[in-house]
């Protein structure tokens, strides 16, 4: 018998931000593969299937990246209906595209369930807008580990009418902002750090590039960095400070 594999988009963190169909497939699911970042009661959709924590923070590692891939396939190959439950979307900086070739070089079914990406999520629930029409053309997403992610790709973006937002960046931010500078932005840019995005715990931080290294954000929840104009629309660069937030609203 051979099962079947879903990787699953949990989004940014809030439950209510899952999908209908992702609701529906952990509900069928006979066994889930979890991260780190997965709500709690986004599990509790997945009935009595069998639950197994394979998560990644900050380079400690529940389960080799390689081992995901060897417990997909066996768990399909018995037959089962296999869910890999990811925060936010699958393909977004989610090694959701490793996941799926070690299925299908295996000879095991797999679809997709796209999920909402903390990488648009977080600015929108922070009243940032990724685009806007005469401020931002379009938006790029880049990654701040390792360091060539982001030093290959800034420097063509300094001219360029765009929102920047950089995923597991925050730890990264004082070299971000000073290679930034070094190669043309200014140090006036508008940045913000959003934190938690759309959990009790969520916090943001506005400020500019050079104020960027000074930033005091909470520990825990994860973060994304934002660099570009639409900044301006959260609150006008007026202060710099925290602001506790739920669901978008900011008190």
């Amino acid at each position: 018998m051979t099962g079947h594999v879903t990787l699953v988009g949990a989004g940014p963190g809030d439950p209510e931000l899952l999908t209908m169909r992702a609701a529906r497939v952990l509900s069928e699911a006979d066994v889930v593969l979890y991260d780190a970042l997965v709500d709690p009661r986004v599990l509790d959709l997945a009935g009595r299937a069998r639950r197994l924590f394979v998560g990644k923070r900050r380079n400690r590692h529940a389960v080799s990246q390689e081992t995901i891939g060897k417990l997909l396939v066996r768990f399909a190959r018995r037959g089962e209906r296999v869910v890999r439950l990811k925060a936010g979307d699958p393909f977004v900086f989610g090694r959701g595209g490793e996941e799926m070739l070690a299925c299908t070089e295996a000879g095991v079914s797999v679809s997709v369930v796209p999920g909402v990406t903390s990488a648009f999520a977080a600015p929108l629930l922070a009243n940032i807008p990724v685009t806007h029409r005469g401020v931002s053309r379009g938006c790029v997403v880049l990654t701040g580990t390792p360091r060539e992610a982001y030093e290959s790709l800034l420097p063509r973006l300094v001219s360029q009418d765009v929102t920047i937002v950089l995923l597991m960046a925050l730890d990264a931010r004082a070299a971000i902002s000073a290679f930034a500078i070094a190669n043309g932005f200014s140090p006036t840019h508008p940045a913000a750090i959003l934190c938690g995005a759309s959990t009790d715990a969520a916090a943001t931080w506005i400020g500019t590039l050079q104020e960027l290294p000074h930033a005091v954000i909470p520990e825990g929840p994860p973060g994304v960095l934002v660099l570009g104009e639409t900044v301006r629309f959260a609150s006008g660069l007026r202060e710099i400070r925290f602001e506790n937030r739920r669901a978008g609203v900011i008190a």
